[in-house]
């Protein structure tokens, strides 16, 4: 008679009720099991975290050390005089603006030769260039004082560098090697008083460009075509309100000091409120979000737009129009879009769909169109088309199903009602299934914004806020986006650096943007699902 089995023993009894294995039952293992799965996914999404948390925390208090040299080194304070440089800049660039413009309407309006319009347009040229040259007392301010301010931060930075290295020898200790090491002490307000010292003439050259632009509106000439002649009227004014910064300037710069502490908060807005990314610059770097994240978002936007109806109205026609046979076709070839790599889509914007929309923005018949025609072939409109491309599967998909979950007695109680299949699917079915639609635009929109090779490809990798004044014509303007620059920069940049630690910062909000979108579009699905039976 054989002994009764130990306890420890693993036991695999198939039985009528149950299974037994190491003591559960079958049921109890495949909760296990998926628990399990559901287990490495938090631990997974915590690891990311930690990681983006730990590469990316030194980032404030090293922006707030790249800003204090800015200040200590007097970038700053050359950086109020340049303002003023770059602000007459823009203003040359309008008026170059309205020379093209005239230019153009003499040409393909009146119909007058090149050379008579540039004839026409001599007395303008006379005035953009006299205009041009009033800035020249600070630029010249400008120019010299840039060498001496970059002269002061790259002795600062190189007495740096000489403190790492002697510190990384004595902790090889190579104490001997460290001794070696000279490191040139810095003394900011000695190195600053060539600067400072500048006040009096800036004083000066502000005087001068001030009458030097009076003089120069005095004699500013009628345009030959009067319907322009409102954008030279706006063109004074700005001139007015530029010469009105003049004092606001001369007192920052009298206020300037270079021992006022930077506090945390400015590393922070300028993080997230700053206009340029900037970097690899002789002057100074710059790590604002703001150009990135509104060219992601505007680019999302477009994509939606397009996806949005295309996935929605396939999800609608497949699921309650449709016959079989073109089930059979409509729904795998969606579903195989997703399966393209986006990279080979990239490739497909820059060789085709850039070109052909380009092409297609030269024809006169389409010039009423928003930024039609336009020059650059790679920019957020190519981008958003081929987004919604990849946006158009993950909506369909689960929209189709949302709509599929739609009870099929409210589809039998309208058409009892005498309702038409039309007023059924446009007061029943869809009405039903708003939720889950929501839910399939939301989480295509996290689809896009979180693409990379597509928008790194076609979007133009331009680092500058669209020009939103434009209207709809932003749309065909070259952007960059968060994930671009991760793409782009991320391979080319010093371990440890403040640019890297930026992108892990980029990283960081572009996973929080998803994480949000992700939950917005959980809690919709919770809030509004549909109870069955």
């Amino acid at each position: 008679m054989s002994s009764p089995s130990s306890p420890a023993t693993p036991t695999f009894v198939i039985g009528k009720a149950r299974t037994r294995l190491l003591g559960l039952t079958w049921d109890e293992c495949i909760q296990a099991f998926f628990g399990g799965n559901a287990l490495v996914a938090v631990i997974v999404l915590a690891l990311i975290t930690v990681f983006l948390f730990r590469e990316g925390a030194q980032f404030f208090t090293q922006n707030r050390d790249n800003i204090r040299i800015y200040r200590e080194a007097g970038l700053e304070y050359v950086d109020y005089m340049r303002q003023q440089q770059e602000d007459h800049t823009a203003l040359t660039r309008y008026l170059f603006d309205v020379r093209l413009r005239t230019l153009k309407h003499l040409t393909e309006v009146e119909k007058i030769s090149l050379a008579e319009a540039n004839a026409k347009l001599a007395p303008f040229d006379d005035f953009a260039g006299r205009y041009g040259d009033a800035i020249d007392p600070i630029r010249g301010l400008v120019s010299d004082l840039t060498d001496v301010a970059t002269a002061i931060k790259t002795k600062y930075t190189v007495g740096e560098d000489a403190k790492i290295e002697r510190e990384q020898l004595l902790a090889a200790g190579k104490t001997k090697e460290a001794a070696a090491v000279v490191i040139q002490p810095m003394d900011f307000k000695a190195e600053l008083a060539p600067i400072v010292g500048t006040l009096p003439a800036y004083k000066e050259a502000a005087a001068t460009v001030t009458q030097n632009l009076d003089t120069v509106l005095a004699t500013i000439p009628a345009l030959p075509v009067p319907s322009l002649q409102p954008r030279m009227d706006r063109f004074k004014q700005l001139t007015h309100d530029y010469m009105a910064t003049f004092p606001a300037t001369l007192h920052s710069m009298e206020v300037w000091d270079y021992t006022l502490p930077v506090p945390m908060w400015k590393s922070f807005s300028g993080f997230i409120l700053g206009r340029q990314w900037l970097t690899a610059s002789f002057w100074q770097d710059w790590y604002g979000i703001v150009p990135l994240f509104a060219g992601s978002l505007l680019i999302s936007m477009i994509a939606l737009f397009i996806a949005v109806p295309l996935g929605v109205g396939a999800a609608i026609y497949v699921n309650q129009i449709a016959k079989v046979s073109e089930q059979r076709l409509i729904k795998p070839t969606i579903e195989f879009i997703s399966a393209i790599p986006s990279v080979v889509l990239g490739f497909f914007g820059i060789a085709v769909l850039g070109q052909a929309l380009r092409a297609i923005s030269q024809f006169e018949c389409l010039s009423w169109i928003p930024g039609f025609p336009f020059s650059e072939r790679l920019n957020a409109l190519t981008a958003g088309c081929l987004l919604a491309l990849i946006a158009v599967p993950t909506i369909f998909t689960l929209a189709e199903d949302a709509i599929n979950n739609v009870p099929r007695a409210f589809k039998e109680a309208s058409f009892a009602l005498g309702a038409t299949r039309m007023q059924t699917i446009l007061r029943i079915i869809v009405p039903a299934s708003l939720s889950g639609i929501v839910s399939a635009v939301l989480l295509g929109l996290g689809r896009v914004i979180g693409e990379t090779m597509v928008v790194l490809l076609c979007a133009g990798n331009r680092i500058q806020i669209p020009d939103f004044s434009a209207g709809l014509g932003v749309v065909t303007q070259p952007v960059h986006t968060m994930t671009g620059i991760i793409a782009q920069e991320m391979g080319e940049v010093p371990q440890g650096s403040i640019h890297y630690r930026a992108l892990f910062m980029v990283g960081i909000v572009l996973f929080f943007v998803a994480l949000l979108i992700n939950f917005f579009a959980q809690k919709i699905v919770r809030k509004y699902r549909i109870s069955i039976g």
